[in-house]
């Protein structure tokens, strides 16, 4: 359609008419991203009279389809200009239910009103500086967080509340201004609590998915944030604790390529560095992690983010692993007793390996590991293999091995304490076990053969009675019934004589 056959029509003003003409019009152009220059002043005058008509009351249907042209016309940088005025983007404000002007907020009944508005605001804003300006004097960000935390109450669609959340990540990061203004509506911490349960809830499958380099700069944007929220304290410690934990959740929802973020500030007096990093957050959520093991309350969930957090952490910064390992597993000394007997947070950690909740223990377990490169005998050595047998086997490593990753190739440094014990630590306990005086001396050998046989015929008539299971492991490493892993064990000898042709 000609762009000069729109723009009359919007002249002529007949509601009608308009909604037809401006359908086809973005049929036509709802994939259009590249414009003509020959029509810009065209498309300014048109930019203007849809502003112009959308004051009007009109009906739901052709609100939308007058934002939908907006939308479109807003991808030309060139045309913002009748955007990016007060009173247009009030009309916009307060289309998407954001206008805070008024002491009360007017309310939008439509959805897909409230929708195609949040969508113009975020290319206006993105392009615009000066609708940057214009939106932080008009306090948009406020009336925006207002209903944010109102979430709980409203039932409102995803895609409002992404690309709430889109805006909101795009006012905070282009002015400084509009972020105090946030802290300023936010600065009651049950406040701040609620939006962040509310993001919490928006990208909870975020870490799980792939984004693209836009969606994944405002989601280091809200690490950065989160990496504040981590930093302060709010009104006492239970407070704070609450606070941390809300925020702990919603980190552990980004993209793991985002979680850098924790890292990227520069080392300043007083910072925590190590290896050239600031380790400050790292370091938080470390003695936060402590802090929830002591408590021992609701172990599932309040360990398990901060684990999975400082797992995932570790598995994709090298940095943040081996700053974890020298706080968690440094040089072993004490080799007198078990890896679960103590209170480091070695100790603590080992403890939880054997935990009845199997998510619990689970976590403890794969954060070690991880630690350790996941390396198997590295990971025997600070947990004992009793311990780690419960990760080992559903891992197919009971035979030992490492798994697969992306890790450096240095080593561990033995004190001479672990040296000198190393040919006496036994595996299975993981501490130098006192030598036991051996129960056969004295006998003869007919006695220690009638012991052996009635040991044989005990373990005989409890495997019968099903009270006991003799397992073995199978050539891949994993556990299995004994007889199953002989058979196996078989069937591959079988396979390779096959392969080596003899029969």
């Amino acid at each position: 359609m000609e762009l000069q056959a729109v723009v009359s029509t919007l002249e002529n003003g007949e509601q009608d008419t308009v909604l037809k003409v401006l359908q086809v019009y973005n049929q036509e152009k709802s994939q259009c991203f590249i414009f003509e220059d020959e029509e810009r002043e065209e498309r300014k005058k048109m930019a203007q009279l849809l502003i112009k008509f959308l004051e009007r009351e009109l009906q739901p249907s052709c609100q939308v389809t007058c934002l939908e042209s907006i939308r479109i016309l807003s991808r030309d940088k060139h045309c913002l200009d009748p955007f990016t005025t007060k009173e247009s983007l009030k009309t916009l404000s307060r289309h998407a239910g954001i206008d805070c002007s008024e002491e009360l907020i007017r309310e939008v009944p439509d959805l897909d009103v409230i929708l195609e508005s949040l969508k113009c605001l975020c290319n206006i804003v993105f392009s615009s500086a000066m609708a940057q300006e214009l939106t932080a004097e008009g306090r948009l960000v406020v009336g925006l967080a207002r209903r944010i935390k109102l979430y709980n109450e409203r039932s409102l669609p995803h895609d409002i509340k992404f690309f709430d959340l889109r805006l909101l990540f795009l006012l905070t990061a282009l002015r400084v201004d509009i972020r105090q203004q946030l802290a300023q509506e936010l600065r009651e911490t049950e406040r701040a609590m609620e939006i962040l349960k509310v993001l919490f809830n928006i990208t909870f499958d975020s870490s799980k998915r792939e984004v693209d380099e836009e969606d994944a700069a405002l989601y280091r944007h809200l690490g950065a944030l989160l990496r504040h929220c981590l930093m302060i304290s709010a009104d006492g410690e239970d407070r704070t604790e609450e606070f941390h934990s809300h925020t702990v959740n919603l980190l552990g929802n980004l993209p793991l390529k985002c979680l850098d973020v924790l890292l990227t500030p520069k080392v300043r007096p007083g910072s925590l560095e190590y290896m050239g990093v600031n380790m400050d957050a790292v370091s938080i959520l470390l003695d936060f992690l402590e802090r929830r093991l002591d408590r021992g309350h609701k172990l599932k969930e309040s360990l398990t983010p901060v684990l999975n957090l400082l797992t995932e952490s570790a598995r994709v910064h090298r940095q943040t692993r081996k700053f974890l390992k020298a706080r968690v597993l440094p040089p072993l000394r004490d080799v007198r007793n078990r890896p679960e007997v103590g209170n480091s947070l070695r100790n603590k950690l080992v403890r939880l390996m054997t935990h009845i909740d199997t998510d619990v223990k689970h976590c403890a377990a794969e954060f070690l590991f991880v630690l350790c490169k996941e390396s198997v005998s590295r990971f025997v050595k600070y947990t004992g293999y009793g311990n780690a047998a419960g990760l080992l086997a559903a891992r197919g490593l009971m035979a030992g091995g490492r798994e697969e990753g992306e890790y450096s190739e240095d080593e561990d440094t033995d004190t001479e304490e672990y040296k000198e014990a190393k040919p006496n630590i036994n595996p299975v306990t993981g501490r130098v076990e006192e030598k036991l005086p051996n129960p056969m001396e004295g006998m003869t050998e007919e006695q220690k053969e009638h012991e052996a046989m009635k040991l044989v015929n005990m373990f005989d008539k409890l495997s019968r009675e099903k009270v006991i299971q003799p397992m073995g492991i199978t050539p891949s490493g994993n556990l299995a019934p004994m007889e199953n892993a002989i058979r196996n064990i078989a069937d591959e000898c079988s396979s390779s004589d096959s392969d080596l042709g003899l029969d």
